[in-house]
This record gives C-alpha cells, structure tokens and sequence, in this order.
C-alpha cells in the first residue's frame, strides 16, 4: 500500500498529495556563488542503481513546472542517491531552488543519455568552466578510476564562481585553477593553461565542458595536435526520448540528437555556430519569466504578511 506524502503549502492554492513511492526527497542541499548555483542531493535509488557519468536525468518541481535536464554531477548507488547542481537562470531553476532539505521533486525521469566512454589513456587532460564542472567531476573521477594520470584545468569569471575545486582535486594528480579577474588562481582563461600543458605533453584525451565559447576554442586547441577531445553539448531539450528534435545539433555535417545521440561528442566535428545561435534563441523569454516568477513570490510573500496580521 503506497503511503501519501502532503505537499508543502506555499501559497493559497489547495494542498496536494501523491504517492511518497512516486517523489524524490531532497537529502542534501548547497547554495554556491552567493546562491547563484545550488547543489541538490536527492533520494533516487533505481536511478542511482544503473545510472553512469555523462547521463542526464529531467525533473520537474511540481505538477506546474517544467521539465528541466540536468546531467548528473555525482551518483552513489550505495545510498541510493543522485547529485545535480545547476544555475539560477529562468523560471523553472528560480522553482527548484526554493526546495530545501526534505522536501520532493514531484518527477525525476531517467537515466537518458549515452554514458561517457573512456578507458585508459594514459593522461587525460579534463577542462571545465563554471557549471560545467559539474558534468566534469564525474568524468575526472572514472578516469582516475580507471588508472590514468588526470590533469585538471578549471576556471571561472570570479573565484566565487569556482565549483568543486575540493571534489576536483581529489580526484586530480594536477589541478590548476584560473579565473578571469584573477581572484583565485592565475589570471587567465582555461585555453591558456591548456596550450601550457599541450607543450609538456600530448596527452591521450581531452574532455571540456563548459560555455559553448570555451568547448570551441579548447577543440581548437587540440586539433593541430590531433588530440581526440570530447565535449558534452546543452542544447535546449524538451522530451529527452529524442522524439520531439527540439536538441538537434550539427556533428560532422550531420543532424544529430543531444537526448539520445549524446550529449558526449566529438569536439572537431561540432558546429559551435549553430549551437549558439539555438542557445540564444529564446534568452529574452526566459529572462521575462524569471522576473515575472520573482514578482509572483513577492505577491504570494504580501499575501503571508496579511494572513498573519
């Protein structure tokens, strides 16, 4: 017999109840970047059972939100746990972060997405940029389970905005840092380190993740050097089965899926172009909905404040 689990109540709406088997309790939380980046731990254990890194899970928030991609940043099958962290951009993630410890993602769907396939390679050169090292921590960590040597470049604007620089040098025999502004590490961006390293040694993979703009010019970099280099691509996604085209991608002159073809490609063969130009496609609606989602709680907080007067 399924129990049924009350919903916490945030506005005026009526309460709702769902089955306690069918949601995703919040086990861990952690807001990073002065709250800007949030790292959420949650109970999912047939997913955290066979999931691998490089998939991707959707969740939805409640029966009101969207269905948001979130490709896995850690994965404990003992606890039966899974790990996404993602950034405060629009609507649905503004949604997400109001979600504290103990309380439920309404859906979680997966594990989608072809897993990352590495082996050994002797070095493994791992670069990553803001939220992308979410993807890339358990990438670093398969590797160096696997035997290889790792060296990790990891950057950001501002050292604030530095991600899991403990978990990274953990699984690291090289870690170096760099940050826009300079606050932390060198001041420089990530290529710059790599074509340091690319001088030492030819190593036997590069992953990179990160903005679009730096998994560009880090394909860039190791093509000369004929190095493979594998990128993991964000493209706007809606279903996730690869029924909807909506994450459609450029590959070799091929039209490819992120959902199901992906999300891990080979960095040469993107068309960066066209996947910027489909990334920005609809910046100025999200931005509209973050702000009217920002609205929408000052409202629902005046309600409160008159409820208790």
């Amino acid at each position: 017999m399924h129990t049924l689990q009350k919903m916490k109540k945030r506005d005026d709406r009526s309460i709702e109840y769902v089955s306690e088997d069918c949601m995703y309790k919040i086990v861990r939380r952690r807001e990073m970047a002065g709250g800007d980046i949030i790292l959420n731990e949650i109970e999912a254990p047939k997913i955290a059972r066979i999931a691998q890194p490089g998939q991707f899970v959707i969740l939805r928030a409640n029966e009101c939100g969207e269905r948001i991609p979130m490709t896995l940043a850690d994965i404990d099958a003992a606890n039966g746990t899974i790990t996404i962290i993602y950034h405060v951009v629009g609507r649905s993630t503004a949604l997400f972060k109001t979600l504290q410890v103990g309380e439920y993602y309404l859906n979680v769907a997966g594990p989608l997405g072809r897993p990352t396939e590495v082996g050994y390679v002797g070095t493994a050169i791992c670069v990553g940029g803001g939220t992308g090292l979410a993807v890339l921590y358990p990438i670093a960590k398969k590797l160096k389970s696997l035997g290889n040597r790792v060296v990790s470049i990891i950057g950001a604007r501002t050292k604030e905005l530095i991600i899991l620089q403990e978990e990274m040098a953990a699984v690291s025999d090289v870690l170096m840092i760099c940050t826009d502004d300079g606050s932390l590490g060198r001041k420089a961006v990530v290529t710059e380190l790599l074509e340091e390293a690319l001088q030492k040694e030819v190593p036997g993979l590069v992953v990179a993740i990160g903005p679009v703009l730096m998994m560009k010019m880090v394909s860039n970099a190791t093509r000369p050097h004929q190095i493979k280099t594998i990128v993991s691509l964000n493209p706007i996604m809606i279903d996730g089965t690869g029924m909807c085209g909506s994450c459609r991608v450029e590959v070799g002159g091929e039209t490819k899926l992120a959902c199901v073809d992906g999300p891990e490609f080979d960095g040469h063969q993107v068309n960066y172009e066209l996947l910027m130009a489909r990334l920005s496609a609809f910046q100025e609606e999200e931005k509209e909905a973050l702000r009217a989602h920002g609205e929408e709680e000052m409202h629902r907080c005046r309600l409160k404040e008159e409820h208790l007067v």
